[in-house]
């Protein structure tokens, strides 16, 4: 079965409203996914987007060192009442900072460049990043995507409408248990700060590393936080994609957050306040300078090595089971196999025209990011 099923509940309350609509004709979002919708609904709904052929993405950036992206060109702006930010703190950054388009909403050839841009990411890992995201939570026609869910200052969408959950923060795709500084889906809220579970990200930090966030908090950190999940989340899961996520993002944070400046036994360590300034505001800390080179998860080994936890879920409070049928960090191959064969295929099991051609576009651009080893590419729907 694929991790999303059914359609969302926006798509669920859209669809309403389409058939109770007499006069007004009401506008599927542009950004939203057409992921578990039926060859009918798609035929509806399709028609009426504005349709775009993916381009390339982005190459690597030519200048590759640090460089100072607080600046001018790129001043902080809170979000207003109408943008979408969601769980991730670089992406809900570049938003602010204007690297990604304000409201939220961009293409994934936007979010690579401006990961590489805003924080010296690498291209393999934007590129990686951007497609599987699209391909689970963006619209695949018109070729957008929501970094995550509404604003809670009004709790309303950019039409007014009900704010609900799109892009990013769907829970069980892209976003999963487990996070540093959010809560699971689980206990209502899996994309807004978590002030608890920071006062612990600062805890493990000053216990481990003597004040600021590095590798060696990172594996510490990233364990509490899945035992703390396996004890009180019924419904947790470190399966497939969020096994491989997890353990990724935590890395993640030390190379990305860091200022590219620190050199020798400064590098690598992310001072408490820069933290909370990236998790909590969205922001830049004054004169933040990108990494020194471009990285992604370097050192993701270590996290793993301190405490390897293997792909698995709760079946129930506190009893985790392994379950390595979606693969994982130790078997790409098999996370690769069940990601196109059961995830896209449960979302899109017999997609037509355009939704097709744009499909296979996105996955051939995510096999070329990914490229497991031994592992040939699959063409779920053939070849355009």
């Amino acid at each position: 079965m694929s991790i999303r099923s059914f359609a969302s509940p926006f798509k669920i309350i859209y669809l309403l409203l389409l058939t109770l609509a007499t006069t007004e004709v009401l506008a599927f979002p542009a950004y939203e996914s057409l992921g578990g919708l039926s060859a009918r609904q798609l035929a509806e709904i399709v028609p009426t987007l504005n349709a775009k052929v993916p381009g390339r993405p982005p190459g690597p950036l030519r200048f590759s060192g640090a460089k100072l992206v607080d600046d001018r060109d790129h001043p902080f702006r809170a979000p207003g009442p109408g943008d979408m930010r969601g769980p991730c703190p670089g992406l809900n950054t570049l938003a602010n900072h204007g690297y990604l388009p304000r409201d939220g909403v961009a293409t994934p050839a936007q979010i690579i460049q401006a990961s590489q841009e805003g924080f010296n990411m690498n291209n393999n890992g934007a590129r990686f990043a951007a497609y599987s995201a699209h391909l689970m939570n963006g619209n695949l026609v018109t070729d957008l995507l929501s970094i995550g869910g509404k604003t809670r200052k009004t709790g309303q969408d950019p039409r007014g409408q009900p704010a609900l959950i799109a892009g990013i923060s769907e829970h069980g795709t892209f976003e999963g248990d487990a996070s540093l500084t959010r809560g699971d889906d689980f206990f209502g809220d899996n994309f807004s700060f978590n002030p608890t579970l920071f006062d612990q990200f600062v805890d493990y930090s000053n216990r481990f590393g003597a004040g600021s966030y590095n590798l060696t908090v990172a594996a510490e950190l990233r364990f509490q936080r899945i035992q703390q999940s396996i004890a009180t989340n019924p419904e947790f899961n470190l399966r497939g994609f969020r096994h491989f996520t997890a353990f990724a993002e935590a890395a993640f944070a030390v190379n990305m957050f860091t200022d590219g400046r620190k050199t020798g036994a400064q590098a690598g360590h992310v001072d408490i306040d820069s933290a909370r300034s990236f998790f909590r505001d969205g922001r830049y800390p004054r004169g933040f300078h990108r990494a020194n080179k471009p990285s992604a998860a370097e050192g993701v080994e270590l996290v793993i090595a301190a405490h390897f936890v293997p792909p698995g879920h709760n079946v129930g409070v506190n009893n985790y089971v392994v379950d390595t049928s979606q693969g994982g960090l130790t078997d790409l191959c098999g996370f690769y196999n069940f990601f196109i064969n059961t995830t896209i295929k449960g979302l899109y099991p017999n997609p037509t025209g355009v939704l097709r051609r744009n499909l296979n576009i996105n996955l051939d651009f995510f096999y070329e990011s990914f490229n497991p080893p031994n592992c040939p590419q699959i063409f779920p729907y053939g070849r355009n």
